[in-house]
């Protein structure tokens, strides 16, 4: 880390419906920017008299920022870290964003057990934790990596299966798809790179400390 690293604590945060949650539960513990939006067209956003800088990234990219160092500490969903499985120190579970991931297939295909579901194919965001699962549970399958839209994948005969992030279900409804395994819940997680943690040990503990207050209150609330 050159001087100038260490002068700024750098907080990395996810594009997408993580984003604004993350600001306003940063900003209630005093850590903030003027500018800080999504949309901004700075890549850059500092806020010089606290010393602290915020990069907004792609979700999938933001535990490789961390792990590298280009940031100290970010918040990422669950999902992204157990897909990515980056060498990086998971320091609080911020409770928000509660997501689960899980095992979809068209209710026409629905089995009795999941040894019935063995070698068909999987479309999925998740190809990591998708493998990891099936193995766990004994079953061969063809994973097939996909972008988006992963719930189209089974209607136009990519796929039978889907492994995929829901909030509540609702999509997988509209397409005529059935939950058939949960693999794991998923909320916020406050993540910091290795060597910043000992480097800046007393700024992050501060930020731990202070989210982990306002997560134990709002949790009561």
């Amino acid at each position: 880390m050159t001087s100038n690293d260490m002068e700024y604590l750098t907080i990395a945060l996810p594009k997408g419906k993580l984003f604004d949650l993350s600001v306003n539960m940063l900003a209630k513990i005093g850590y903030t920017a003027e500018g800080l939006s999504e949309n901004s067209r700075k890549l850059v956003i500092a806020n010089e008299k606290e010393k602290i800088r915020f990069i907004i990234t792609k979700t999938a990219d933001l535990p490789t920022y961390v792990e590298y160092g280009a940031a100290d500490i970010g918040i990422i969903g669950k999902d992204v870290l157990l897909e990515e499985n980056k060498d990086i120190y998971e320091l609080l579970d911020l409770k928000f964003g509660l997501c689960r991931l899980m095992v979809a297939v068209p209710q026409a295909l629905k089995q009795e057990k999941m040894s019935d579901y063995a070698h068909m194919r999987v479309a999925t965001k998740y190809p990591r934790v998708a493998e990891t699962f099936f193995h766990s549970v004994g079953i061969q399958m063809e994973i097939i990596k996909l972008n988006g839209s992963i719930e189209l994948a089974p209607m136009v005969g990519l796929a039978e299966i889907i492994v995929d992030i829901v909030e509540t279900g609702r999509t997988l409804k509209e397409n005529n798809l059935v939950e058939i395994a949960q693999i794991h819940p998923a909320t916020a997680r406050f993540i910091a790179n290795r060597v910043s943690f000992k480097m800046k040990f007393d700024r992050i503990n501060k930020m731990v400390e202070g989210l982990k207050a306002l997560v134990e209150s709002e949790g009561k609330a």
